[in-house]
């Protein structure tokens, strides 16, 4: 398993500058894919990233299949003007409350700002086989049993 760099190490400071760079580079770009445009925006020639990057991909799928409850995401609050970052409860029917009173022009700037929170918010651990659960679908998980 690859563990999530430690706070203050090059690895972890290596990742965090890709990461960026690879947002930076997809701004204009409908959503949001971790990899560099060899033009920033245009989305013909791209390279670098998840691609390039073990590590950085290993993170972004541990990241990526933690539980809903309590998970970062980018909330549209004005229709292409403006962006919010909330976090979900995991329940069905239960909105999402906004983290911060941040307000971002473009998609993409958040979404590296949640990279860092939940890099902050992971254990160095996390993601071991001890961790391991059997699915998504679970009754603790607020599904109805039928």
């Amino acid at each position: 398993m690859i563990r999530i760099p430690k706070k203050g190490s090059k690895e972890r400071e290596r990742m965090i500058k890709e990461h960026k760079a690879c947002i930076d580079s997809m701004k204009g770009v409908a959503g949001c894919t971790i990899l560099r445009c060899k033009t920033p925006g245009d989305t013909t020639e791209v390279s670098g990233g998840i691609h390039e990057d073990f590590q950085l991909n290993r993170v972004l799928l541990r990241m990526r299949g933690q539980p809903a409850r309590n998970k970062l995401v980018v909330i549209c609050t004005k229709v292409e003007k403006e962006w919010r970052i909330g976090r979900l409860s995991g329940i069905r029917g239960v909105p999402p409350v906004f983290v911060t009173d941040k307000v971002y022009d473009n998609e993409q700037d958040p979404q590296h700002d949640i990279f860092l929170m939940r890099l902050d918010e992971l254990a160095e651990s996390d993601g071991m086989p001890e961790h391991f659960h059997e699915g998504w679908k679970r009754r603790s998980d607020n599904w109805v049993a039928t």
